[in-house]
């Protein structure tokens, strides 16, 4: 094993104190519980948003904590769900009075131990409502999930109703465009390697020289079959496909693309995987209006890539473009 870490143990700890080193001028870190919020504190009368998981898929989610989108984000140990604490408390740190969205991938301890601290927030009077994104088409059920998986679509949905939250909208509001996300964000993901927990020192799981992972999730889950690796322009069709019939697009309609590196593809790769996704969405009719390429939601060193799609329509292209400012995503101030 290769990596640039001392203690396998710290990794967790010594990142979030280089991350508030970093970007101290927008976010600030708890450790005990560990949770990460906003360097300001939330506005009375402003809906909350937070987010959480384990940590190794940065910059997804304390990267995205900031203006216009996260209010807190709870890391927990790498491919490991937060525990119910951390979320109890980063809920009672940055409620404003106005209610609280937990947004949760669906991974069983997710789900579970955010629904614990909803439930103590709620016996002390904070509002919570939960959205559980489950937008990954490639299985139904897989090591940690009852249900698809939650990927991709975190980091668009975290976006959209982050710029709810911040113009003003209520609680009832914000929620309706998190649904709407839910039903019409899709991904889909493929492996060339495994990844390498620091407490683990090896490969999650082993692959030939010559194979790739077709549908495989973000813990390094195995996907919808092993099979040899083929051309991009072919690997990105198959994926493509399936994510593209599970939202019902039609011919005219546009969408929010993000192609996504699971930390180890280069980005000249990325380009080229996205220059084949916009013409094949293009020869069924799709338009691409907006994108994201690079690493935004990653599984550590592992070499591989996703593709995301959201719907779009004015009023969710007019969140996605209004301004945000975060250690992983900024552009309009």
């Amino acid at each position: 094993m290769k990596k640039l870490i001392n203690d396998p143990n710290n990794v967790v700890v010594e990142a979030l104190k280089g991350m508030e080193k970093a970007h101290g001028d927008i976010l600030k870190i708890n450790f005990e519980p560990a949770y990460i919020t906003r360097k300001s504190p939330t506005k009375k009368g402003k809906v909350a948003i937070i987010s959480g998981g384990g940590s190794g898929h940065e910059p997804m989610h304390g990267g995205y904590v900031g203006f216009g989108m996260l209010d807190a984000a709870c890391p927990g140990a790498v491919f490991t769900s937060p525990t119910p604490d951390q979320m109890e408390e980063a809920t009672k740190a940055v409620d404003g009075g106005a209610g609280v969205i937990h947004l949760v991938k669906n991974y069983t301890g997710d789900v579970m131990n955010f629904q614990m601290a909803a439930d103590n927030c709620a016996d002390e009077g904070i509002k919570v409502e939960a959205i559980i994104i489950d937008d990954d088409v490639a299985v139904k059920d897989s090591l940690y999930t009852a249900g698809r998986r939650g990927v991709g679509a975190t980091v668009l949905t975290e976006k959209i109703i982050g710029a709810s939250a911040e113009r003003g909208d209520d609680l009832a509001t914000v929620i309706s465009y998190a649904k709407y996300c839910k039903d019409n964000g899709r991904s889909m993901g493929m492996a060339l390697t495994s990844c390498i927990l620091p407490a683990v020192g090896k490969p999650i799981f082993e692959i030939g020289d010559d194979e790739i992972e077709m549908g495989v999730g973000i813990h390094g889950e195995p996907g919808r079959e092993r099979m040899k690796l083929k051309p991009a322009n072919e690997l990105v069709d198959m994926m493509l496909d399936p994510v593209l019939s599970d939202i019902s697009l039609k011919n005219g309609d546009e969408i929010i693309l993000m192609l996504n590196g699971m930390g180890g593809t280069p980005l000249i790769e990325l380009y080229l995987l996205f220059n084949r996704a916009v013409e094949t969405a293009q020869k069924k009719g799709i338009k691409t209006v907006r994108c994201l390429v690079g690493n935004y939601i990653t599984s550590l060193e592992m070499q591989g890539f996703s593709i995301t799609v959201l719907k779009a329509n004015s009023e969710i292209l007019k969140l996605w473009d209004a301004p945000v400012h975060t250690a992983g995503l900024r552009w309009g101030i």
